[in-house]
């Protein structure tokens, strides 16, 4: 079990950044993740396995003025 953005999300060997977005259903294109508060780039977000128990957090940038 892992938590995402406070939320619980079942956990699987081999979870990747990417298996949460889908699972989760976060579309947007401007977001930063953390997996246990280390930056995880975008760029690795198919290759960065996440840690049975680990806390992630999902952020979605957004600019306006």
């Amino acid at each position: 079990m892992i938590t995402v953005n406070g939320d619980k999300l079942d956990w699987h060997d081999g979870m990747t950044i990417r298996d949460i977005l889908n699972a989760k259903n976060y579309k947007f294109r401007m977001l930063v993740t953390k997996i246990n508060g280390t930056l995880v780039k975008r760029a690795d977000y198919d290759t960065t396995t996440v840690p049975d128990k680990a806390d992630v957090k999902v952020i979605h940038l957004i600019s306006g003025g």
